[in-house]
């Protein structure tokens, strides 16, 4: 019946011969007899009155198609219908009549009947309309998918669900298909599909993507032609995302304008999760898009060879995001697509090998994820892991580490695997390269660490629960205990040799020592044992013998090359930290039982050996080491690097004697006295050697060695120090306590500590691996130096400081920002915790009652309390004025705020505060109100747009600066006290210009998403019209941004600033201003197509721009060329040559955007023009002339020629008149 019908319609009737017409008749009711039963009777009348010659063929088909589509189509032939007509010759206008009919069907049929009726389409598609086929389907499951999420979200009981979740996914999974096999066989629909979505970027990048969208665009990766194109789209859209949601985020004025909508990261996240249901087309494509954002977006290497990374709670930045974005998909596509599994493993692994030149922590980072999720499941993957152990020994040492520790748990269910890597450490072992040599080590030491030998103590027993999963396998059962017993013995052997190695092995091998031993308590003996027979090689036995120690078997001496052989500074502190840990662990284990006379006699040996040491440390004297002041210490001569070596060496063993004797105390007063002893050894070396370092004038003079002391044991002498108030224990500390070095010292290590957990993410010592010690630790320090910085203030101690260098408040108060800054960077979700340990009130009963209190309330409980220090430090005298402690808590109160809700009154309380510092407080200390305005701006912008405040300290800048012309006296406005004459510029001046730039980044985004909507709208009449009303609030928020902008530039502009970065930067803040007027300018040139008018505040702007701004920057475009000039004349006639070429070179620099300003004006009045054209409304009248630059008349030059001219007695009296007339006529001084 299709057949025929195509067959006839494709006929021109009346050429038909009149005889048998007739025949035709009864031929065609037959055919159409079935359209009769759709009463359908004017399709009969049609074919009937072709036949008769009345309608020509095109036209009855024409007609036909009309009629067809203008009716009622019954949900069972919709299908037929649409496939008829793949035969049939249609126009383009009659395909698209025909798509939009077919494509109003969708909502009307059964879920199951859709795809059949999309793959006719598609093929329809093939005549034209690919664009109305590909937007009306996805379009259509957009939607679909919204409706869907709506209802599984909802909190009401739905009676009915639309379509059940896996059957919807089952039918997307089929279109898509149908759709990428259409693509394979037209690539004109691939095309439009691009182009469709990419149109999306312009405005909202949202409205064009959705998860179907992305699923389609994964799938279409699988053809080769546009693999490139989809992933460089998706990668772009994914960064535009999260740029836009930085936006967002930093601008209380754009989320009141913007709604909260999902994003592109969210919707490829829920394609991953619904890609669970067969749709395996799309898991080529997510791998592909996973590896391509972490390889454009994971950490970069500087110049100096660090990375740049921030910890994963405090990536702000779009490219961080975008990173994490990448790890994430290839982690949940791991985890439900088995057949990916081993290729995602494999690229992981490549990355890691051969990149090791460049950061790959977010690849280790991933790897263990994986490798945590299914342990027993990679064992199948196992070749590619023991693929990765052949290349050990050539990548850098913290690769190794991570790599080793990221696939632990998976040596603990291989066998295999395990006995590779033994065998690859083994030769790494004696490998020629240093680095391989520590590698080995770091591998052994892990081993060590995680195969517990029958017997050991449990991690709950040594307080330190392990940092990774434990592999759900019972690895640990008797037997395999025994095993590990040997297995660890084997290792332990194998390391003993690396203490005939160079000083970095032996070094690794006594810093994880300490780690293995809490970790695997039965190799205690075996552990010390070595410790101690290490030792004795350096160790004096004789009791009367000084010094204790022999330092020159610890150099190595190779003809003038003098290098450290032993680290016996760090054999020390493994062996204190090993014999603490086993004293306060293993002994109270061990009450009751029968303990062993050898054990007992060995560790006693090694108690006796640190305390003999001690003893004769403090009765050596520097001459003894030959290290007195008359000893050379340059770098330069071998006895001097020799001399520095054995400095290092005696300053860390008095460190490590000092926690020994403080940890075996017991707060006995000749303890202490005799770590006031050794400190003071430290310092007259630490002295001697900053004294030689300070003349010599090298770089190690800043250099200071990482400290021995444990990041724990600095926790419990600062307590100690400030907090104890035992009664008992006060005449001991009152030992320590008189010597205000030794505190200054103790709070510098902990800033030492801080500092180096900031840079590293770690800190050195025991337990420095370990995230929950560190935050333990570093509450405690906190809640000291907190303690310690509001109960003595800076300038009470300071009245009687004696001493040089910095008071033990400021430290304190130095030590607290660092602290709340490091603290923000890697301990995000346990903020609350970290402000409950800073309340000194909080008893441990009162707990759970304060459980409720929010971060907010805390934080601006702490906040008060930095407020009260900065008030009292402003009331003082200018003189008294400390900037660097004013400095240091305005940056602990931004870091502070940065914890407020923006919503909460304690955050608007914060802000008035801020702004009234800053209206009454007039400090001339430009650092210090360069922080005090960028922490009031960066608390501004989250409460409202900062637009008037930006005004208000132009009108004090112009004030205080003055006017370009001399001749007008400027009337001094007081808005802000901070904005002086010191101040203004350039300190106020670029901070202003810099928060105005971030204003117009934010109209400009504004204006983008408004043109992006219009040129969708533009796309259906009706759209546009019901549309429009939703953007007015935009749109006048826009207007009165940028007026408000306007006035602040028009103050900017005539004021008098001086030559260098303040004119720069306002030139090119300028140019940026009318950038964004002409934005705006040319969207309402679109606006105009359907409204075909400008509402009344957008002609009040250009108006405003025309009289205000405008005419004022021709004029302070001048003032600078004037300026300019003059400056190079009198650097010409009166400075040297060099400081000339520095004069012109700067001349050069802020001239230079000048053309690009005079462009941007001049391309801002040449669309409103066009604009004034099409609105008719004459926007041109406020604007005056340009100035013309194509030759200008320089009145001073053509005075002087006249005159030169002049000597000619009968032109004289022209010429004077003539200078009469280019003179400018005197102004009077007015008042603005």
């Amino acid at each position: 019946m299709e057949n025929l019908w195509s067959y006839y319609l494709s006929f021109s009737l009346p050429w038909l011969p009149k005889r048998k017409i007739w025949l035709m008749e009864k031929v065609i009711f037959f055919q159409f007899y079935w359209l009769f039963l759709y009463s359908h009777t004017q399709i009969y009348c049609s074919v009937y009155f072709a036949f008769l010659g009345v309608l020509s063929g095109e036209e009855c088909k024409k007609q036909l198609i009309n009629i067809l589509c203008s009716g009622r189509w019954d949900q069972q032939y919709v299908i037929q219908l649409t496939s008829m007509f793949k035969d049939v010759p249609l126009t383009a206008e009659e395909v698209e009549f025909v798509v939009e009919k077919a494509l109003s069907m969708f909502s009307k049929m059964n879920l199951q009947e859709i795809p059949p009726l999309v793959y006719q389409l598609l093929v329809l598609s093939s005549k034209g309309s690919r664009k109305s086929v590909l937007e009306g389907i996805i379009a259509f499951f957009s939607a679909l998918d919204k409706q869907h999420n709506e209802e599984q979200t909802g909190d009401e009981l739905l009676d009915v669900v639309t379509v059940p979740s896996g059957e919807l996914r089952h039918v997307e999974g089929t279109i898509i298909l149908h759709i990428v096999f259409a693509i394979k066989l037209d690539y004109e629909l691939g095309r439009e599909l691009l182009k469709h979505l990419k149109a999306g970027q312009q405005g909202d990048s949202n409205n064009n993507l959705s998860p179907f969208s992305i699923a389609l665009l994964l799938s279409v990766t699988r053809i080769q032609r546009f693999q490139d194109q989809v992933l460089d789209l998706l990668k772009t859209s994914v960064v535009k995302s999260f740029k836009d949601l930085q936006l967002l985020q930093g601008s209380k004025f754009l989320q009141n304008l913007v709604p909260h909508r999902s994003y592109v990261s969210t919707m490829i996240l829920e394609v991953v999760k619904n890609s669970v249901h067969s749709w395996d087309h799309v898991t080529q494509g997510l791998v592909e898009l996973g590896f391509i954002l972490m390889d454009s977006y994971g950490p970069k290497k500087v110049l100096d060879g660090k990375t740049i990374e921030t910890s994963p709670s405090l990536s702000r930045m779009p490219n961080q995001h975008a990173c994490k974005l990448g790890a994430n998909i290839l982690l949940e596509t791991f985890k439900i697509h088995e057949m990916i599994r081993q290729e995602i493993l494999e690229q992981v692994l490549n990355r890691v090998v051969t990149r090791a030149s460049s950061p790959i922590s977010h690849f280790l980072d991933l790897l263990s994820n994986i490798v945590m999720y299914a342990p027993l499941v990679l064992q199948s993957c196992s070749s590619k892991v023991t693929e990765a152990f052949d290349y050990l020994s050539f990548l850098p040492l913290q690769t190794v580490q991570r790599l080793l520790k990221a696939v632990q748990p998976l040596l603990k269910v291989s066998m295999s695997m395990r006995d590779s890597l033994i065998l690859v450490l083994r030769k790494a072992m004696f490998a020629n390269q240093l680095d391989a040599r520590k590698s080995a080590v770091a591998g052994f030491l892990l081993l060590l660490k995680n195969f517990k030998v029958l017997g050991s103590l449990s991690s709950s027993q040594c307080s330190q629960s392990l940092s990774f999963s434990q592999v759900h396998v019972d690895v640990h059962s008797h037997y395999n205990s025994v095993a590990n017993e040997t297995f660890c013995l084997e290792i332990m052997d194998s390391l003993r040799r690396c203490l005939s190695q160079q000083a970095d092995v032996r070094l690794m091998l006594y810093e994880g020592f300490y780690d293995v031993l809490r970790r695997n308590s039965q190799l205690a003996n075996s552990i010390m044992q070595t410790l101690l027979s290490q030792l004795k090689q350096f160790y004096e036995p004789k009791p009367d013998l000084l010094p204790p120690l022999k330092l020159e078997a610890c150099i190595l001496t190779q003809g003038d090359k003098i290098s450290l052989q032993e680290p016996l500074d760090y054999l020390l502190c493994c062996i204190q930290h090993c014999l603490a840990w086993y004293k306060n662990t293993v002994i109270p284990l061990q009450q009751g039982e029968e303990e062993e006379e050898e054990e007992e006699a060995f560790y006693q040996a090694l108690d006796d050996i640190l305390e003999s040491i001690t003893n004769r440390m403090i009765k050596s004297e520097l001459e003894d080491f030959e290290l007195d002041k008359s000893a050379d210490f340059s770098q330069s001569t071998s006895i001097g690097i020799k001399n520095n070596i054995c400095a290092s060496l005696v300053m860390g063993v008095c460190e490590v004697l000092i926690e020994y004797n403080f940890s075996i105390s017991n707060f006995s007063k000749n303890k202490f006295e005799d770590i006031l002893s050794l400190f003071m050894c430290y310092k007259k070396l630490s002295d001697i050697l900053n004294e030689k370092a300070g003349k010599a004038k090298t770089k190690m003079a800043n250099k200071t060695n990482d400290s021995l002391l444990s990041m724990k044991f600095v926790s419990s002498l600062l307590t100690v120090l400030f907090r104890d108030s035992i009664q008992s224990h006060q005449e001991s500390l009152s030992v320590l306590r008189s010597s205000s070095e030794f505190m200054r010292y103790a709070v510098n290590i902990a800033l030492q500590k801080v500092q180096q957990l900031k840079e590293t993410g770690h800190v050195s010592g025991p337990d420095g691996q370990n995230p929950d010690k560190i935050f333990q630790n570093l509450c405690d320090i906190t809640r000291v130096l907190l303690w310690r910085y509001t109960s003595i203030p800076t300038s009470v101690e300071e009245l009687g400081k004696k001493e040089k260098g910095k008071s033990i408040s400021l430290l304190c108060l130095e030590g607290l920002q660092k602290i709340f800054s490091a603290v923000q960077q890697f301990y995000q979700p346990k903020i609350q915790q970290f402000l409950r340990a800073l309340d000194v009130t909080d008893k441990e009963g009162e707990e759970r009652e304060d459980a409720d209190v929010s971060v907010t309330q805390r934080t601006a409980f702490q906040i008060r309390q930095f407020q009260r220090s900065l008030l009292n430090l402003l009331s003082s005298q200018e003189e008294d004025f400390n900037s660097k402690e004013a400095l240091l808590l305005v940056t602990v109160l931004t870091s502070l705020s940065k914890l407020l809700e923006p919503s909460s009154p304690q955050f608007v309380q914060m802000l008035s505060w801020t702004s009234k510092i800053c209206k009454e407080n007039s400090r001339e200390d430009a650092l210090f109100c360069k922080s005090l305005m960028n922490l009031l701006f960066s608390l501004h912008v989250l409460y409202k747009s900062p637009v008037i405040l930006l005004r208000d300290l132009s009108q004090d800048i112009h004030g205080h600066l003055g006017d370009i012309d001399q001749d007008v006296e400027v009337e001094k406005t007081n808005h802000f006290a901070i904005v002086n004459l010191r101040t203004a510029a350039p300190t106020i001046c670029l901070l202003v210009l810099s928060q105005a730039e971030k204003v117009l980044e934010e109209v400009d985004w504004l204006i983008t998403k408004l043109k992006g909507q219009v040129s969708q709208e533009t796309v259906s009449e009706e759209a546009s019209s019901q549309t429009t009303l939703p953007n007015q609030p935009v749109e006048k928020a826009i207007v009165m941004q940028l007026g408000t902008l306007l006035t602040f530039f028009h103050e900017l502009v005539q004021t008098a600033l001086p030559s260098g970065s303040c004119v720069d930067t306002l030139l090119k803040d300028l140019c940026k201003m009318y950038t964004t007027l002409t934005a705006l300018v040319r969207y309402y040139l679109q606006v105009c197509q359907s409204s075909g008018g400008i509402p009344k505040n957008m002609e009040k702007l250009v108006k405003l721009s025309g009289s205000h701004l405008t005419p004022v920057c021709y004029s302070f475009i001048s003032y600078v060329q004037n300026k300019s000039k003059s400056l190079n004349y009198t650097g010409e006639k009166k400075e040297k040559p060099a400081t000339v070429a520095t004069a012109m070179a700067r001349v050069l620099r802020e001239t230079k955007p000048i053309p690009n300003l005079i462009f941007a004006i001049e391309q801002y009045e040449k669309f409103l023009i066009h604009l004034s054209k099409r609105s008719k409304v004459n926007l041109m009248q406020h604007m005056k002339l340009s100035t013309s630059r194509d030759f200008k008349i320089k009145g001073n030059i053509l005075d002087m020629v006249l005159r030169e001219d002049g000597e000619d007695e009968n032109e004289e009296g022209t010429a004077s008149e003539h200078g009469e007339q280019n003179k400018e006529p005197a102004k009077k001084k007015r008042k603005k």
